[in-house]
């Protein structure tokens, strides 16, 4: 903790469980999916699906594959690159900030991280979420979960929030440049896989309040970036890396992964794509994973593992990954001038 800091930065991530154990990932669950803003049903219903069905079911099949991509030195490969993100962005900015990491469910808590700022006496607080696009139940949840912690704080610095950055363009040329590492024209389509969300959120975050996403999202949504609609700023990340990359709009698919449950979720869904790809004899695929800046179960697991292997089921031949932002210095640097501006 830096005695001459006089400005605070708190980078909040989604969250891992502690360990890999069924008990730390049920907990990690059973937090997650009580928040209003991830499960969006009234209190009763939520707390009897999610305690009395899903968490039960999931805890021991998610630990099993947490074990997977545990590191024996490192552990959650999230909680890893997370960590070096936030003592590389402190050495960037220097001895006038002072940067917390927190994750929104589990630990290190928001609540601890910003204690230990409340003590620093800070001039500002700027509040940065590791989600690109703006999510209720990311971005909002998190910035929901600092307000009420802060509520009770008897002074209060400047605070500032980075609600969205899904288009910021060295953030993009960053994963443009991380898809360059691979041979692209040799792949037959390129996919730009992004975590899923119940269709009904989308209209909620509509001013007019009317729900215009009966399916998968507006057709507005391909071609022009809503400031709080999820879908629309998936499409805004994808143009801009394919606009980098020079694909044309037949080159690539967007779409969805990771749904929950028989609610109507965002299309089209990433497993009914590779499905789609597979009977038009597509072979080699190469996966984006914009909506992730830390290599995760999500990248690491859901799609090098269990989309590969359903794709070879049906007959494709490869599915590469490519690797999300990590500890790359540019990506740092995007997070230093989101710091600063």
């Amino acid at each position: 903790m830096s005695k001459s800091a006089t400005k605070g930065v708190l980078l909040v991530q989604l969250g891992t469980p502690d360990t890999p154990t069924t008990a730390d990932v049920r907990k990690y669950l059973t937090e997650f999916l009580m928040d209003p803003r991830v499960m969006d049903i009234p209190y009763l219903g939520r707390t009897l699906l999610v305690k009395g069905a899903i968490v039960p079911k999931r805890a021991p099949l998610s630990a099993a594959t947490y074990r997977t991509i545990w590191d024996e030195k490192t552990g959650s490969p999230l909680m890893y690159y997370s960590e070096l993100q936030r003592d590389l962005l402190q050495k960037e900015l220097g001895e006038d900030y002072h940067v917390e990491l927190a994750m929104r469910y589990q630990n290190p808590s928001i609540a601890s991280a910003l204690a230990k700022m409340e003590r620093m006496k800070l001039d500002s607080v700027r509040v940065i979420s590791l989600f690109p696009q703006y999510a209720s139940a990311t971005t909002g949840s998190v910035i929901d979960k600092v307000m009420e912690i802060m509520r009770s704080w008897q002074y209060f610095p400047q605070i500032s929030f980075v609600s969205s950055y899904c288009d910021d363009e060295e953030m993009c040329e960053v994963f443009a440049d991380h898809g360059r590492k691979f041979d692209i024209d040799t792949y037959d389509h390129i996919l730009f896989s992004y975590h899923g969300l119940p269709v009904r959120q989308l209209g909620k975050v509509d001013p007019t309040g009317e729900l215009k996403c009966p399916q998968s999202g507006c057709d507005s949504c391909r071609i022009q970036k809503n400031a709080f609609c999820y879908l629309s700023q998936c499409y805004a990340t994808s143009r801009a890396i394919a606009a980098k990359l020079q694909l044309s709009e037949e080159r690539y698919t967007v779409c969805f992964q990771s749904r929950l449950g028989k609610t109507p979720w965002i299309q089209p869904y990433t497993s009914d794509t590779l499905h789609q790809l597979a009977e038009k004899g597509v072979k080699r695929l190469l996966v984006f994973s914009p909506a992730f800046v830390s290599d995760c179960i999500e990248t690491l697991d859901e799609i090098q593992v269990e989309y590969a292997n359903e794709f070879k089921s049906l007959g494709g031949e490869e599915v590469a990954m490519v690797e999300s932002l990590n500890d790359d210095p540019r990506w740092i640097s995007v997070l230093k001038r989101l710091a600063q501006n």
